[in-house]
């Protein structure tokens, strides 16, 4: 379980979001992570999910991947969601209400502080990505162990054995 410990995932509420000035499918969005500032956060989601579900949600994102520029503008996470085998249908995660921006996504093993940033030459969120999934009650999983907030699991809307990404 190590890998996955590696991996920080707070809960967001999102705020500013809208279309990248370079990108069709991709959004540029403000998002609260319980620091001093929100991070900008880039997601290739535009052709999926309608920016009205973004705005104020609350969301899954992972915070300690190095930042990266993205047609110009430097995102500082990633937010995650469920797609299907054939990446046709892809559904941001739902975070149980009454989760606060900045609290950590755990599962019952987990007891190790995070990497303040993963190395990105050792691909290790991609490693641990594999083992994300949703099971046949909407629940995401990693390696069969549910993940929560202190609110409660976090879900798919309606993707069963998802791929998390």
């Amino acid at each position: 379980q190590r890998r996955v410990r590696e991996a920080v995932v707070s809960t967001q509420s999102t705020g500013e979001i809208g279309p990248h000035p370079d990108a069709d499918s991709l959004y540029v969005e403000q998002i609260d992570v319980g620091e001093d500032a929100p991070r900008t956060v880039i997601s290739g989601l535009r052709h999926f999910v309608p920016e009205d579900q973004l705005r104020d949600a609350l969301v899954a994102v992972v915070c300690n991947l190095k930042p990266a520029n993205m047609r110009g503008i430097k995102s500082q996470g990633m937010l995650l969601c469920a797609s299907d085998k054939d990446h046709k249908t892809v559904e941001v995660l739902r975070v149980p209400e009454g989760s606060k921006p900045g609290e950590r996504i755990t599962g019952e093993s987990f007891s190790e502080a995070p990497d303040a940033q993963l190395n990105p030459k050792k691909k290790i969120f991609e490693k641990v990505q594999v083992d994300l999934t949703t099971d046949d009650s909407l629940q995401v999983m990693y390696k069969g162990e549910l993940l929560r907030t202190s609110a409660g699991v976090i879900t798919a809307p309606t993707l069963k054995s998802a791929v998390i990404r």
